[in-house]
């Protein structure tokens, strides 16, 4: 049996403190919920109510390992037994990668809002969110199949060895905070956002898991859900900074508070916590009697969050530590220690003049050896002065010698560069939605007023974390060696960034790291030449945007980090 990832979807987390498939049709507080009592009901209270108004309930479908979905999805690995729906590792054999599967029966009490819930989450196409694959009901069973990753790890998992560094925590509640307003504009709440329900990927992006679905499975709803989340992100933030759960009971693997003392700020939790990230913790958890320092006002929607974060100064990754260099060692003789007195504290240690130049034994083995090369260039110099004085017949050698460089200079001089014109063109899709896949073949039409374009992203110039990059796969027709690429842009300012790959076909079996790199090239014109620093032969070339300028309002979209690309021109 496989080992379970530490990034499986797990809508039945607990406290912490027991095994997450201890008991079946159990459910249990997580800390969170009996702080929010007027938001929502907590876990023991949906233990009883979150299965349906009949009181009935129903048991889990009895499924087993290699247990085969639509005939596509073979469950691997049971995670989570609970309150009548099971959660699983499972395998997409038609795409051949890992997913996760919940399943509950038909007739559950809600079947109904799960599967709204799921397809209500699969629209909104956020990369930040963990992203829903599939919603079914089909053979008396729900089922609703979501990404899996195993590269990503919990946040549970990293406090479980300390608070967070302030740019790790500003990058978390900046990123989660925009995620859910953007959620939330579109209808979605979390209601169970917590350390077990985010995520952060190897790429350093924080992503989150089970929007809607977590709480429809749990039967949670709130009157007050953007409040609800907006504490929750608050919560997330004290835990990063303290290692400390911001209540008083222990949940997630984190300490809660000292009990009848209420809810005090991180920085006087542990010494040296970021003073702005502590207060803008405290406005996010105002909802159940805090004050924020200052008397600024709570933050109740992630709206309000993100914009209290966008005045607070930018947190700027930690410079990297400098080890300074191994003192020099003038001879092998005084390596280390050896032969060199012990130094005494506060005294300074005197260094060693160098020998006088060339006084050593390699210095006089050198002047001799110059001395030499001296002799013997005099001597050739005076024998080509005589044979040229005699005229000794030298000009029919001249001329030979000359042909021959002639015929060298020509045999080195550069291949002529010939155009290679394009058959095709497929936009490359690493996550999320497409960018404009219907405008490819405008980048090779010969006409600089068309263009495909990138969309809007609030920052930038680096696309991560909103997408890795976005780019096109050119098909040249047949094998052929590149040596350059001239790019059209159509917005100049900041930076563009532009890699060239060769690649397999137009829809690439392999992510960017298992490609050969071309060239790179960067500009803050509206041209771009990426010359190839080594030779290569493809058929399939990929143009990958990893960072875009800042470009103003257009008439398609509105100000913000994005590109465009007018014409693309391969050279042999």
């Amino acid at each position: 049996m496989a080992e379970r990832s530490t990034a499986a979807v797990d809508v039945a987390d607990n406290s912490g403190e027991e095994s997450l498939t201890a008991k079946a049709d159990q459910s249990t507080s997580d800390g969170v919920a009996q702080h929010q009592k007027r938001d929502m009901n907590n876990d023991e209270a949906q233990g009883s109510a979150g299965t349906g108004s009949s009181g009935k309930e129903t048991s889990p479908p009895e499924l087993h390992s290699g247990h085969k979905l639509a005939r596509r999805y073979r469950l691997e690995e049971c995670v989570t037994r609970l309150d009548g729906f099971s959660s699983w590792r499972a395998v997409d054999e038609k795409l051949r990668r890992a997913v996760g599967v919940h399943l509950l029966p038909a007739d559950h009490a809600r079947a109904r809002s799960v599967l709204a819930a799921a397809r209500s989450s699969a629209l909104l196409g956020d990369p930040r969110f963990v992203q829903v694959l599939d919603a079914v009901e089909e053979n008396d069973l729900v089922y609703v199949v979501h990404e899996w990753l195993p590269d990503a790890t919990e946040l549970t998992t990293l406090l479980s060895s300390g608070p967070l560094e302030p740019h790790d925590a500003y990058q978390l509640v900046s990123q989660i905070a925009s995620a859910m307003a953007a959620a939330h504009r579109e209808g979605l709440a979390h209601l169970r956002l917590n350390p077990n329900a985010v995520l952060r990927a190897s790429t350093g992006q924080w992503r989150i898991r089970g929007l809607a679905v977590n709480a429809a499975l749990r039967g949670v709803s709130s009157d007050t859900p953007q409040r609800t989340d907006t504490e929750a992100i608050g919560a997330l933030l004290y835990a990063a900074l303290t290692q400390r759960w911001p209540y008083e009971n222990d949940a997630y693997g984190l300490s809660g508070l000292p009990k009848d003392i209420g809810l005090i700020a991180p920085d006087q939790v542990r010494a040296g916590v970021h003073r702005g990230l502590s207060e803008l913790a405290m406005r996010a958890l105002a909802n159940d009697g805090a004050t924020a320092s200052r008397h600024e006002a709570a933050c109740t929607t992630p709206e309000e969050l993100v914009k209290a974060i966008g005045e607070m100064p930018r947190i700027r990754p930690p410079e990297p530590a400098f080890t300074a260099p191994p003192e020099y060692q003038h001879t092998s003789y005084q390596q280390g220690t050896y032969g060199r007195p012990a130094p005494h504290p506060g005294v300074t240690q005197p260094v060693p003049a160098p020998p006088p130049p060339l006084q050593s034994r390699t210095g006089k083995a050198l002047k001799w050896a110059v001395s030499a090369l001296l002799i013997a260039a005099l001597g050739l110099g005076s024998w080509q002065l005589a044979d040229a004085l005699m005229g000794g017949g030298g000009k029919p050698d001249d001329t030979q010698t000359q042909t021959q460089d002639d015929n060298e200079k020509d045999d080195k001089q550069p291949k002529p560069v010939k155009p290679i014109q394009v058959q095709g063109a497929q936009e490359y899709v690493v996550s999320g939605g497409a960018q404009a896949a219907g405008d490819v073949d405008k980048t090779y039409d010969g006409d600089s007023s068309t263009y495909w374009r990138t969309r809007s992203y609030a920052d930038g110039p680096r696309l991560a974390p909103y997408k890795p990059g976005v780019g096109i796969a050119y098909d040249l027709g047949s094998v052929k060696e590149i040596s350059a690429a001239s790019i059209g842009l159509r917005y100049a300012g900041d930076h563009t960034t532009v890699h060239l790959y060769a690649t397999d076909s137009l829809s690439p079996s392999t992510g960017i790291e298992g490609m050969k790199k071309i060239g790179t090239a960067t500009t803050n014109g509206t041209s771009l030449t990426v010359k190839a620093t080594e030779s290569s032969k493809t058929q399939y070339v990929l143009l990958w945007i990893t960072d875009v300028p800042k470009a103003p309002y257009d008439g398609y979209s509105g100000a913000g980090y994005k590109q465009g690309i007018t014409d693309v021109k391969f050279m042999g």
